[in-house]
């Protein structure tokens, strides 16, 4: 390689970069909250210890890194699986529109669940392998797991790639493992090929306030508020005379209730405040207060190294080609989406005379040596499907925007899930373990 020289990549050219010595492609760019310099962002928080609530920053996941020759305290501010499910979320907008082809099994909740909608093997948390899947039926009433294309990837292993190549190749970008399947823990374990993550640079912990006026001045005084019993359809609600209230026993539950796993109820306090009436007093929030950063540097590596390790019993270059165009794409299609990563955590290319801070590839040799890569989203499309269309028959994928198959959840997921519902609607305790 030359470093230095820009490759506009072409096919031909990545086929050989997958063929050859490089061993990944990376992405560098830095970035800014939208707001500028000094802008506090909100990086993903974190549970704690009792102990350490009350400690300044202590939800956020910090760090000391080595930057440029010294300890630099630094933030999470994406992690590496938050990134590949925005990659993935990218990937479905672009199969969804039928830009791309793209083997995908789909299970669709409407009928039962409209929130949840259709859940895909790019939208759940494990791909292909996750539970929602697992426990979902084919048209004829066949387990997922149990049919033909169910069974086909529980043996897939790095030496026989192609039934999951087949199925899920996201899996093979993005990492999978079949802990839910027949095998247990022992099920097929393929690892990530992609790594993309963000974190704030020298970052300083921030304090967070809160309080809310009650413009129509109302006190806690003025009233103590029941869960108003209800019929069928009737909308969860309160009132102010017990007589109305939902009882346990022969005690009227006050507003704020929350009934446990065990099923008992567990009495609120009825105060006006509870149903989002009355003033708030002022609060400092320190734990989870925001920070503020010189700037944030996102990383992104696609290893080549780990394409190379899968074999698919023909068509090995071409199949390991189609693996990094789809990594190539997910990257660019997210980018282009820019970086609204959470509320109050708006990232853009950092603004400097001179630089442009915006992603930048490169191949990474074997030797180490670098050489810069030009590809933007339309090219990263075109480059993905020249890549499907000289794959073998025996590896061809679905046409644009049609799932291999579309399941429905089988009646003990259904139950699990309008159960979750109706739960939540009562005001029972609901949180995840």
């Amino acid at each position: 390689m030359t470093e230095g020289t820009t490759a506009q990549l072409t096919l031909d050219g990545l086929r050989k970069l997958v063929a050859g010595d490089t061993v990944a492609i990376r992405g560098t760019a830095k970035l800014e909250p939208a707001g500028g310099p000094g802008d506090k962002i909100f990086p993903p928080s974190h549970s704690v210890d009792k102990k350490d609530e009350k400690k300044a920053g202590a939800k956020y996941a910090f760090e000391e890194r080595r930057i440029e020759g010294r300890n630099v305290e630094c933030v999470l501010v994406d992690s590496v699986q938050s990134q590949a499910n925005r990659m993935e979320e990218a990937l479905q907008g672009l199969w969804a529109d039928k830009r791309i082809a793209l083997p995908v099994i789909a299970v669709n909740f409407t009928k039962i669940a409209t929130d949840v909608g259709v859940v895909t093997s790019l939208s759940a948390p494990h791909r292909v392998a996750d539970a929602l899947l697992r426990d979902s039926l084919l048209p004829d009433g066949t387990y997922f797991r149990m049919s033909e294309i169910g069974k086909s990837f529980t043996d897939a292993t790095a030496r026989n790639a192609a039934p999951l190549f087949k199925v899920c190749p996201t899996g093979l970008v993005f990492g999978l493992w079949d802990s839910t399947g027949p095998k247990g823990g022992l099920g097929s374990k393929f690892e990530r090929a992609i790594v993309s993550e963000i974190v704030g640079v020298e970052a300083v912990r921030g304090k967070k306030t809160s309080s809310r006026i009650d413009p129509a001045g109302i006190v806690t005084a003025s009233g103590v508020l029941y869960i108003k019993a209800r019929t069928d359809g009737e909308p969860l609600t309160w009132t102010l005379d017990p007589k109305e209230a939902q009882m346990d026993g022969t005690e009227p539950l006050k507003w704020g209730s929350k009934r446990g796993k065990d099923g008992k109820w567990k009495q609120g306090d009825g105060k006006p405040s509870e149903a989002n009436h009355s003033n708030f007093p002022p609060t400092i929030d320190e734990a989870a207060g925001g920070v503020t950063v010189d700037y944030a540097s996102q990383i992104v590596v696609l290893s080549l190294a780990a394409l190379r390790k899968l074999s698919f019993g023909i068509g090995d270059v071409e199949a390991r080609t189609v693996l990094a165009a789809l990594g190539l794409l997910a990257i660019l299609a997210a980018e282009s989406r820019g970086h609204d990563l959470r509320s109050r955590c708006l990232l853009v290319p950092k603004h400097e005379d001179g630089k442009d801070n915006t992603l930048k590839l490169q191949a990474v040799g074997r030797d180490g040596k670098t050489e810069p890569l030009t590809l933007n989203l339309e090219g990263a499309i075109k480059l993905f499907n020249e890549a499907v269309d000289k794959l073998p028959e025996t590896l061809r994928f679905p046409a644009k925007g049609e799932p291999l198959v579309t399941l429905t959840p089988s009646p003990k997921l259904a139950h699990l899930v309008t159960k979750s519902r109706e739960l939540a609607a009562v005001g029972a305790d609901v949180e995840a373990d």
